[in-house]
Order: C-alpha cells, then structure tokens, then sequence
C-alpha cells in the first residue's frame, strides 16, 4: 500500500474510534405502568429530538407517545412491540430501544436486550421491584449489562428513597450508589441533591403539564439562599440524609457498574421533567460505549475495520401504505456503507444493503454511514431473519445465536373469508417472521388453519388486531387446551411420525415452521406418560438446532 492509500486507512481508523466513543446505545426495561415510554419521551425532549413530549396517558393533551407508534399501541396504552430512536446530545449519538413492558411480549424485550450495552431500570416509586421488572433485570444480570435505575412517578406519594435501596438490594440482589437524591417528602419533592457537583436543582412549577423542559435554579449545598427557600425541616432532613450516604453508603465504583454488580441510582418523575436532564447527562458520561460480542470466530472489536452486524428485530408494515418489512441491525463492527455488499449468514451468499434508515420511531430518514453501537434498518425482501450475521471483507463468521422461548399459549387460527386465504397466509406468515408468535400446523391437517403459539394471551389480541389492520383479513381463534410444546427426535435419528409415537393421541401433533416435529400436550403429567411409553425419545423445549442459543 502506498503512502497515500496508508493515510487514508489511519484517518478511517481515527474516525472510527472517534464515533465509537460517541456511541450509547441501550434499552428501557420495567414493568406496565412504571413509566418507561413516557421517561423515554422526555429523554427526547430533552434531546432536541421533539419539541412537545405527550405521554402515555395524559389527559391534557391528545398526543401519543412517539415510541407507541401502532394503532392498537395508541388506543391501549401500552406498548406492543419495542422501538428505536435516535438523537444526539451533548457530543454523544444517542440509540435507545423502547422495550414492551408487559410480559405477553417479553420476547421482544429479551432479543432487544441481545443488541444493547446498558439498561436503564424505571421504577415506579410506589410500587418498587415488581415482577415484570424482576423477570428483566435477571436477563440484564446473566448477560452482564451494566444496569442504571431511575425511580419514576416523585410527583406522586411513594415509598421512602432510603426503602427503594433496600428493596434494590433484598428483591434483586443489587447494591446502588444514589447519584441524587431528592429534596423534599414525600410526594411533593422540590429538587434534587447531585452528588457529584454537591449542588441542588430546585424545580419551578410545571404550567405545561410535562410538554416543556422544566425550569430550575441550582444552589450550593450550604448556599444560605437555599437554605432560604426550603423549609427548615426540609433543609435539615437533607443535611442528614446527605451526611447518612457520605459515611454509610455504598462507595462508587465504575468497575463494579461495568459488570452490572452496582447500579447508579437516579430519583425523578417523567411525567413532570423531574430530574431527568440530571439523569440524561450522568447517564451518558458513565455508560459505557459498543461492548465486543462474541462469535464462531472469536471475540468482534468494535474498533475491528471490516463491518458486521447482526439482526435482532424484523417488523412488517411500519408504512401499512407500503406493506414493507424492515429487518433492524446492531452494528457490531467496523463502517457500514450504504448499499455495500456483506455476507449474509442464512443464505450463505452476498448481499447489498440497500435502503438503510435510521429511526425516530416510526419516523425515517435514508442514510449513508453509521457505525457500532448504531441500530439501522434495512428494506427487507424476504430473506432475513431474527439472530442473522452479516459480515465483509471475506469473513465468514456468526455471532452467538438469541436465545429461543417455548410457546405457553395456543390457539387454532384460520380466514373467516375463505377467498382472503392468500391475504391470511401472507399475514401471518411476516408476522410470524417478527418472533412475537410460533406457527405450526398440524400432521395431516391442510393449510386453511394453523395452530399459533406465543408466550402469553395479549398476543393473540394483537395478531387479530393486525390481521385485520394491516392485511384486510378477520380471523376466527379457538384456544386450545395445551400448555407446554415438546420438539420431538427419537435416539436413533428414525423419523417421528404420530405412527411411530406412542400416545401422540394424548396431545397434538404438529410441525414447525422448518417441518420438525412438535407435541403440544396439556401439563407436565401428560409429557411424563409420553416419556415412560417412548423410552428413545428426546423431548427439547426448543428447536434441537437451538439448544446452545
């Protein structure tokens, strides 16, 4: 290479950790209710990305969260399926992945959590560590993703700051280094304390009902002026608490929040801009940039020149007006280029990214460049699929498979108009290629029904809701009586038919999308007779080609 061509690679290599540093990408997790897509509104809020937050149940206005960009999402309330959204502040690209709170879609949440490098963990104050959350955070904990609190909803009467720690540590298992600390009781805080400056944030009265960015004046801790505007009992009582977590409590360790044993712990409320530009800008200088990720060929450096990525969402019909299906990436490594050709670890062949775009929701713009850490979304035509690599340069690797969850719930789905059938089959055929739900059909059965399986009942409602939305199709469901699916191999590698399988009238046979063999069954005792009667067969609670995911 000549010394023209070397220069050229060191600039690329000096941009390359430049916009690595600048990188933050991670994940809201918590349970319904406990205020995550609002917190996530007012992140952009502050971020400059919208310039009127509307939250997930305000009255006061009509306007619905930017990150619920589905009809049903809108008209429930809740979220459905996660998000991703981008803006910049203060020198960093911000990527954050809005995850479903409730547990019926805690699939989508887990694969979320498979392309992020941090967490960031709402509470609702009153209510502390609830299940969902508990469900999460041990995800977070297994994969050792640095994990930060906030405790939402200050505005509102709640558990006392020093019990929430308690709670972290007894519930979860977690110890926490509060950042701030709220001035004020219960239910009619005032400010915050930041540990870190030694200086407090006292809030004005919100008149825009959490829409605007908050006015505040900031005070030294033995500022006699602050000392003027607070109440005596009030000053007092933070004097002590602020003494209390200098000398008792834990001590900071970055080292300790990198591996997800300590978690930076921030109090606020979302719904009234409390406390979260403090938690926005801690957030983004403690977090940490794109981690490395594993592979068939080893440990992938962000820093490493040739690009890879991996898929960890598809979802059709974001733009219902183009019926398209996007597959989002995490950029692991390397630059990614607009309509460069990569390898495509499910066909084995190149292919060229075309139509990269990068998020507000459901908002988009087409791009040229992005980097690791990056989320982009490329126009998929069919030939993605969840947990696929992508790789350049003549690299053949694949990153570590995502992890698989056995359906609970099932139903019989099939047209109520027989001459929609090709609308139904291609409904639910991309809708299944999302992840949210499992299709099987069953042995010796046609393809007018199919058996749908998923984790919990609400996705059921949301494929009905879909179905009819998005494809013009109405769809008649028959809940069935199984709760646990068995994938099926016999020993010696001989086929599994209902022929070859004693008791396979005990459940129903079916095939997977890949035509492996299934047995959905009503309970455990079920599948123990199904055991003692076929002493050669292997039960898998996943696909036998995932068991290592």
């Amino acid at each position: 290479m000549d010394a023209k061509g070397e220069r050229r690679n060191r600039i690329l290599r000096e941009e390359l950790k430049q916009e690595i540093e600048k990188r933050r990408t991670f994940a809201i997790i918590s349970h319904p209710d406990a205020g995550k897509t609002t917190l996530t509104e007012k992140l952009l809020l502050y971020g400059g990305a919208i310039h009127l937050a509307g939250s997930i149940k305000s009255r006061k206005t009509q306007r619905h969260a930017v990150s619920d960009w589905m009809e049903i999402e809108k008209q429930r309330g809740i979220s459905v399926t996660s998000s991703v959204l981008q803006f910049d502040y203060g020198g960093c690209r911000v990527n954050i992945l809005d995850t479903p709170g409730h547990q019926d879609f805690s699939e989508d949440t887990y694969r979320t959590l498979m392309a992020v490098d941090s967490a960031v963990m709402v509470l609702d104050a009153a209510k502390g560590v609830e299940t969902q959350t508990k469900k999460l955070f041990k995800v977070c904990r297994e994969r050792r993703i640095p994990i930060f609190t906030f405790v939402n909803k200050l505005d509102r009467f709640g558990k006392a700051p020093i019990d929430l720690m308690d709670e972290l540590e007894n519930v979860l298992g977690i110890r926490s280094y509060p950042m701030n600390w709220p001035v004020g009781s219960d239910g009619r805080y005032r400010g915050v304390y930041d540990r870190q400056t030694k200086r407090v944030e006292l809030f004005e009265a919100d008149e825009t009902h959490g829409q605007k960015a908050r006015a505040s004046a900031t005070y030294d801790l033995k500022d006699p002026a602050l000392a003027d505007r607070l109440e005596e009992a009030t000053y007092q009582a933070l004097l002590e608490d602020v003494a209390l977590l200098d000398e008792a409590g834990e001590p900071f360790d970055l080292d300790r929040i990198a591996c997800g044993e300590l978690t930076p712990l921030f109090f606020g409320s979302a719904m009234t801009n409390f406390g979260v530009q403090n938690f926005l800008e801690e957030y983004l200088r403690l977090a940490p940039p794109p981690a490395p990720r594993e592979s068939s060929a080893g440990i992938i450096d962000p820093a490493a020149e040739n690009f890879s990525a991996f898929v960890f969402k598809i979802q059709a019909n974001m733009n219902p007006a183009h019926r398209d299906r996007l597959a989002f990436i995490r950029i692991v490594s390397g630059c990614f280029t607009r309509n460069m050709s990569v390898w495509h670890s499910r066909s084995e062949k190149l292919v060229k990214l075309a139509q990269p775009q990068q998020f507000l929701a459901q908002d988009r713009q087409i791009i040229d460049t992005a980097w690791p850490g990056d989320i982009v979304g490329l126009f998929d035509p069919g030939i993605f699929g969840i947990g696929d690599t992508l790789c350049e340069g003549g690299s053949k690797f694949r990153f570590a498979d995502f992890p698989v969850f056995p359906p609970e719930k099932f139903v019989r789905v099939q047209a109520k108009d027989t001459m929609k059938r090709k609308q139904f089959v291609k409904g639910i055929e991309q809708l299944t290629q999302e992840g949210a739900i499992q299709l099987f059909q069953q042995a010796g059965a046609g393809t007018e029904a199919y058996i749908v399986g998923t984790v919990g009942t609400l996705q059921f409602d949301v494929l009905e809701y879909r179905l009819k939305g998005e494809y013009g199709v109405e769809i008649e469901l028959v809940m069935q009586p199984f709760e646990v699916a068995r994938w099926l191999a016999f020993q010696d590698g001989r086929e599994v038919t209902p022929a070859s399988l004693r008791g396979a009238d005990r459940g129903m046979f079916v095939y997977d999308r890949a035509h492996q063999p299934v047995l959905l069954v009503n309970n455990e005792w079920a599948l123990g007779w199904i055991r003692e009667n076929n002493p050669d067969l292997v039960l898998y609670q996943v696909p036998p080609d995932r068991q290592k995911a």
